[in-house]
């Protein structure tokens, strides 16, 4: 045991110091002030499960569980059209970032829940057909991940929707897939309470919500627990886009029944080549993903038909994202599309996820102390050409030396050799 860990140690820190590219994004939620001339501005509500940070400059909250809700108010700048591509999020290189190449804060704001309802109307009355878009985002996204990534598929799809921000307690890791899932099921309450106001607000016509990945698990809870409280959904929720669910097909089916998709049209976006819900059907005993199932065959084709669902097939889809479980909000087709469908009142990442990761999230559901040693070892070799990949490591391998030692101590224990 000692062995392998001084192997996967040698490993890691091969791959941590043989490159010196940028690694994930921290503290770019600074404000910077005002916006520069040419660029687009995204200006979104807040509404989150995770705890506050107080401590570090530029990240408002963290990936640890919060007691009820908080709310924040955040407007970021996007380059001008010409100096970016579609589905691109350019994160800042420098400090100050240029307006003209990267994404900016302009305003980032804590609020109570009075103020940010007092924001809220103020918006809804300026916001044609009074239209919301809830984004819920996915697996291993930090806070503000979530929100530059919101703000890419906001302008990139051109909606005029008022834009609704629920992020839940991710700790932006590779190996906390376990935490992530069980932070998804915590904030499920808090959801549902954020759709019931919102669908019970006088002021909004219409809501559509757009959840990623892990996100779709929270945002079907919501919706199940919503519709059985309240006999059926609201009617002002008129479209669901589920994009890459990483949910358990069989669950799914009885989710969608007792929700009942007639009340609202839902429409999953799967890829048969979406490597990070392989990697997650391996973690979940071989049960298909949502996301990753083969709509055209049976049984698929006639279930979804029955329950009422559609489905965009964006497999073979071209994206920057080399997992392609991110090609909803990457592609430029895509995203147009989730525009037009918002846009012409039709009812329907991760943000960082590395090329050694993919290989990482396998060893997941193993035991705790090899699968996360394993999940190190084979993503190591990546961390030289992947900074996010690295950054993962770096932030596991202290758990990963501890697991194993604490499974050393346990293992001569149990020997009687301690």
């Amino acid at each position: 045991m000692e062995a392998f860990s001084r192997r996967v140690a040698a490993l890691a820190v091969a791959g941590l110091l043989l490159s010196s590219c940028a690694e994930r994004p921290h503290g770019v939620l600074t404000p910077t002030g005002a916006q520069a001339p040419g660029t687009s501005r995204v200006e979104m509500l807040v509404a989150t499960t995770r705890s506050a940070d107080g401590a570090s400059p530029g990240e408002l909250f963290t990936g640890e569980r919060g007691e009820g809700l908080a709310f924040a108010d955040i407007a970021i700048s996007l380059p001008p059209d010409n100096m970016r591509k579609i589905g691109d999020v350019q994160w800042p290189q420098s400090s100050p970032p240029d307006p003209y190449r990267d994404f900016v804060t302009l305003r980032a704001d804590r609020l109570d829940r009075a103020a940010a309802l007092a924001r809220f109307d103020a918006r809804i009355a300026k916001t044609p057909h009074r239209q919301v878009l809830v984004f819920v985002h996915g697996f291993n996204t930090r806070f503000e991940e979530a929100v530059y990534r919101f703000a890419q598929i906001v302008h990139d799809s051109g909606t005029s929707a008022l834009p609704v921000l629920f992020t839940w307690p991710s700790r932006g890791k590779l190996l906390a897939y376990g935490y992530d899932h069980e932070s998804a099921s915590y904030s499920r309450d808090a959801l549902e309470a954020v759709l019931q106001n919102l669908a019970g607000d006088k002021s909004v016509g219409e809501i559509s919500i757009l959840a990623h990945s892990m996100g779709n698990w929270v945002t079907i809870e919501a919706l199940r627990q919503m519709a059985i409280r309240n006999h059926g959904l609201p009617a002002k929720i008129t479209g669901v886009m589920l994009a890459a669910p990483d949910v358990d097909f069989d669950v799914f089916q009885r989710q969608i029944a007792q929700i009942g998709a007639a009340s609202a049209r839902f429409t999953i976006f799967v890829s048969r080549d979406d490597e990070a819900l392989a990697a997650s059907r391996r973690v979940w005993g071989d049960k298909p993903r949502v996301g990753a199932i083969d709509p055209a065959i049976p049984p698929y084709k006639q279930d979804l038909h029955a329950d009422r669902v559609s489905v965009e097939d964006l497999t073979g889809v071209t994206s920057d994202d080399p997992l392609n479980h991110g090609t909803f909000a990457q592609a430029p087709e895509v995203v147009r599309l989730i525009g037009r469908r918002l846009a012409g009142g039709q009812t329907l990442t991760d943000a960082s996820s590395g090329v050694g990761d993919k290989l990482g999230r396998i060893a997941v559901g193993a035991a705790g102390t090899v699968g996360s040693a394993a999940g190190v070892a084979i993503a190591a070799p990546f961390a030289i050409i992947d900074p996010r990949t690295r950054e993962n490591l770096g932030d596991n391998f202290e758990q990963v030396g501890a697991n194993l030692g604490d499974a050393a101590d346990a293992g001569r224990t149990a020997l009687g050799t301690r």
